[in-house]
């Protein structure tokens, strides 16, 4: 039954994939999608790790790379995390997460990206009309998941979606499923997901609103209609193991292989070192990618609280900070 579940996840991706297999390979597909603020990284554990988490994630703070993540909750946990990103982008996440039953599991995350003011301009003011305006994005989304077996985990989410860029406005509907599977062998854990499967996006508004003569309109105006893009679908698959040193020392390595509709096939290793489950330092790093490379990170456990703090550096453009805040309640730990 696990290995037909195996075969059913890849058959799944090839389906949805298969569109956009006639565009040739030395395409990269950049720019056909929209909504690609979904793609941001919304945990400090997981940047510090170079991104790779589909199969490393648990708990709630995970569940936007595999909404499986979740079913390692013991109980109660709660989550919140804030970035300055690149271009004075900023984003933001919260989640709370809970357990239903000893195999079932629910949980809801918020995220938000803020592009910070930027100029209007037009044809006739292209240095500014005096305005400002602001793309903002929010997805908010309710996850399910349910422990199979004791080596088989898997999840649902369901998200609505919303973007605005100054008067004009986006809004559609997503899922993700995702699995967690212990092989058996060897230790290796075995993940995968597909995020962003949903309806296309269409921008409405009044940005769009064009000014025509009285005779064609009988309210002065008519309104522009945009294509519809799909959403940046992305399919990963990741491994990760664990290799205990002692009582008090292990290390968790990862690797996932990532495959988005709009961007090329590339990868993220990453590593994290764990003492007495209550300091970490962690490592990683993102291959074939234009931008993104080397990523660090920390974290520390007070109590029933996690801090998590990670560095990525994006090359040519600026390097970033993220800090995260993990809450384990009634029993709800993350490791």
């Amino acid at each position: 039954m696990r290995l037909k579940y195996i075969i059913l996840m890849v058959l799944v991706n090839i389906c949805l994939t298969q569109t956009y297999r006639e565009i040739p390979d030395v395409v990269t597909k950049v720019g056909t999608s929209v909504g690609n603020w979904l793609k941001l990284e919304t945990d400090a554990r997981a940047v510090g790790m170079g991104g790779a988490q589909v199969a490393a994630g648990e708990g709630v703070s995970a569940l936007s790379y595999n909404p499986a993540s979740i079913a390692f909750m013991g109980g109660t946990q709660l989550y919140y995390s804030h970035t300055n990103y690149v271009a004075d982008i900023t984003h933001g996440s919260m989640a709370y997460g809970t357990r239903l039953t000893p195999t079932d599991f629910f949980a809801v995350h918020y995220f938000s990206m803020n592009s910070g003011p930027m100029d209007v301009t037009n044809a006739y003011y292209p240095d500014g009309t005096g305005e400002q305006f602001e793309v903002k994005g929010m997805c908010f989304r309710g996850t399910y998941a349910k422990i199979m077996t004791d080596r088989l985990k898997v999840g649902l989410s369901f998200k609505y979606i919303q973007e605005s860029i100054y008067t004009t406005k986006m809004n559609t509907v997503a899922m993700d499923i995702g699995s967690n599977f212990d092989t058996g062998i060897y230790g290796f854990i075995l993940g995968m997901s597909i995020s962003n499967f949903g309806l296309d996006g269409q921008f409405h508004g009044e940005g769009l609103d064009q000014q025509v003569a009285d005779t064609v309109s009988v309210d002065g105006k008519l309104q522009k209609v945009t294509e519809k893009f799909p959403l940046p679908m992305v399919f990963r698959l990741g491994l990760k193991n664990t290799f205990v040193i002692n009582e008090y020392n292990k290390i968790v390595f990862a690797f996932d292989g990532v495959n988005p509709i709009d961007y090329t096939v590339n990868g993220n290793v990453g590593m994290e070192y764990s003492w007495n489950e209550t300091a970490f330092l962690r490592l990683g790093t993102h291959l074939a990618h234009d931008t993104a490379s080397f990523t660090a990170g920390a974290g520390i456990k007070i109590g029933n609280i996690y801090v998590d703090y990670a560095y990525a550096s994006y090359s040519v453009l600026n390097d970033t900070h993220q800090f995260g805040f993990r809450f384990a309640l009634g029993g709800g730990d993350f490791y």
